[in-house]
């Protein structure tokens, strides 16, 4: 089953919302300079140098080099795939 919301005629969409929101002066849906500022400011490094990427073959956890750097202490609980 699928949700959906179809709006009707006189109802707005969200994109026509956030639009009168902007033109009414409404910041309340929109994020502030200064988040925004920080967000990029954490991220832009990664952006700029995002590291290696590692392949791992199909129908895997993915890369062995990846869960040596990010397994927890108690360890991954690892069933074993299907395969296809």
């Amino acid at each position: 089953m699928i949700a959906t919301h179809q709006p009707c005629p006189e109802e707005m969409d969200a994109y026509e919302r956030g639009l009168g929101d902007a033109m009414d002066g409404d910041a309340g849906h929109f994020a502030r300079q200064d988040y925004v500022e920080e967000a990029w400011r954490i991220v832009d490094p990664i952006l700029k140098n995002p590291g290696p990427v590692f392949g791992y073959e199909r129908n895997t956890w993915g890369p062995v080099r990846a869960c040596e750097r990010v397994t927890p202490p108690e360890g991954w609980h690892d069933p074993v795939a299907a395969k296809p």
